[in-house]
């Protein structure tokens, strides 16, 4: 799966790792809903941080057809909420 955080670029992604990051991405829902600020930011950016660890960047030049979009790291609340859909920013 080719997964694309916005702002920074793109990843290969084995669909594997989906189940750890939908635990993640549940949480997240969570405090979006919620408004937790602070809580909403440390989830984000473990979301990121664990999309970057597991998954393998692709050339700058490269540009495949993404799966999945994923905000950038300082992405408010607020957009964040934009992009949720009822399960989350990864589906499943």
């Amino acid at each position: 799966m080719i997964v694309r955080i916005m702002g920074e670029g793109q990843v290969r992604l084995d669909d594997s790792h989906l189940t750890e990051l939908n635990k993640l991405d549940e949480e997240l829902l969570v405090e979006v809903e919620s408004g937790d600020g602070p809580g909403f930011r440390r989830t984000l950016h473990a979301l990121l941080d664990k999309v970057r660890e597991l998954g393998t960047p692709l050339p700058d030049d490269a540009l495949e057809p993404s799966e999945l979009i994923l905000p950038s790291p300082d992405a408010s609340l607020e957009q964040v909420r934009e992009l949720l859909h009822t399960e989350g920013l990864i589906p499943g």
